[in-house]
C-alpha cells in the first residue's frame, strides 16, 4: 500500500469514527429530551411537591416564590381560556390564587361545587409577559388585570381530587379518569391491595386500591396517604392480565364476591 492509499484509508476511518460519535451524541440528546418531556410539562404523572394551602400561599408568598408546590383546593372562578382561581374557603382571610394551565393538557373544571382539584406547579408573581416567555404561553391580558403581581401557580399538573365517597357513590363519573385521592388506609389485604376509608359521606363505601407503583412502599393501617392514579371497574380477569397479578383461586373468588361491579383505584403514585 503506497502513501496515498494509506492516507486515504486513514481519512475514511477518521470520517467513520466522527460519524459514529456524532450519531451517539444525537441519540443521547434524544433520550434526554424524552426524559425531560416525560417528567415535565404535559404529563400528569408528575409526583406532587410539598403540599401547601392557598391561605399561606397568598399571605406568605415570598416563602414560596420560585418553589414547586401542590395545592388541593376548591376551584372558584374561570380566568381567560385556560386559567382559574382556587381558594381554601374554610380558611378565612386568604385571597384566591390564580392557576395558569401550563401542562399542555386541557382541563375542564368540575361542574359541581363539591369537588376539589389538585394542582402542582411553580409559584410566581403574575407577570403576563415573563410567564408567556418562560412557559411558551399565549394569555389574554385583559382577563388577568385583577391578578397582576399577585401570587399564581404555573401548573405542570392539574387533576380532579374527589373524595373517596364521591368515587364509590358515582364511579362511572370517574372511570378512565386520572385523579388524585387522599384517605386513611383500611383493610390491608396485601402489600398491593387495600382500601381507603370513607369518613365524610354518610353511607358511602370504602374504595379498593391496587398499588402498582415502583419501588413499593410499606403501607400501614390508619395511615393517611395521598395517591394519584386511574379509576376503573374491578374485573378480576382484566386486572390479573394487565397488571400481572397471580392470585390463587380462593383469593380470586373472594375478590369477585367483594368487589365485582365496584370501582378500583389503580395507584401509580403514593405519598404520605
Amino acid at each position: 500500500m503506497n502513501d496515498q492509499e494509506m492516507k486515504s484509508k486513514i481519512s475514511r476511518e477518521r470520517d467513520y469514527l466522527l460519524q459514529r460519535l456524532w450519531d451517539a451524541r444525537v441519540i443521547v440528546c434524544l433520550v434526554l429530551i424524552a426524559v425531560l418531556v416525560r417528567i415535565g410539562y404535559g404529563d400528569n404523572r408528575l409526583a406532587p411537591a410539598q403540599v401547601v394551602n392557598t391561605y399561606d400561599l397568598s399571605k406568605k408568598t415570598d416563602n414560596f416564590t420560585g418553589e414547586t408546590v401542590t395545592v388541593r383546593s376548591q376551584p372558584i372562578k374561570k380566568v381567560g381560556l385556560a386559567s382559574f382561581t382556587v381558594s381554601d374557603q374554610r380558611l378565612l382571610g386568604g385571597e384566591p390564587v390564580v392557576v395558569v394551565n401550563a401542562s399542555g393538557l386541557a382541563f375542564d373544571l368540575p361542574t359541581d361545587n363539591d369537588t376539589r382539584v389538585q394542582v402542582t406547579g411553580d409559584v410566581r408573581n403574575l407577570n403576563i409577559q415573563s410567564i408567556e416567555r418562560d412557559y411558551n404561553l399565549n394569555l389574554q391580558d385583559k382577563s388577568y388585570k385583577n391578578y397582576i403581581n399577585k401570587p399564581a401557580i404555573i401548573a405542570k399538573s392539574i387533576l380532579l381530587a374527589p373524595r373517596v365517597g364521591q368515587i364509590t357513590q358515582n364511579p362511572r363519573k370517574y372511570y378512565g379518569t386520572r385523579v388524585a385521592v387522599t384517605g386513611s388506609v383500611d383493610n390491608i389485604q396485601s402489600p398491593v391491595l387495600f382500601t381507603l376509608d370513607e369518613s365524610y359521606s354518610l353511607g358511602a363505601e370504602n374504595l379498593l386500591v391496587l398499588f402498582i407503583a415502583t419501588p413499593k412502599r410499606v403501607i400501614n393501617k390508619n395511615q393517611t396517604v395521598g395517591m394519584v392514579g386511574v379509576v376503573r371497574p374491578f374485573v378480576v380477569a382484566d386486572i390479573e392480565r394487565e397488571y400481572r397479578m397471580t392470585w390463587d383461586q380462593r383469593v380470586r373468588q373472594q375478590l369477585e364476591a367483594d368487589y365485582k361491579n365496584k370501582p378500583v383505584f389503580v395507584a401509580d403514585t403514593i405519598y404520605p
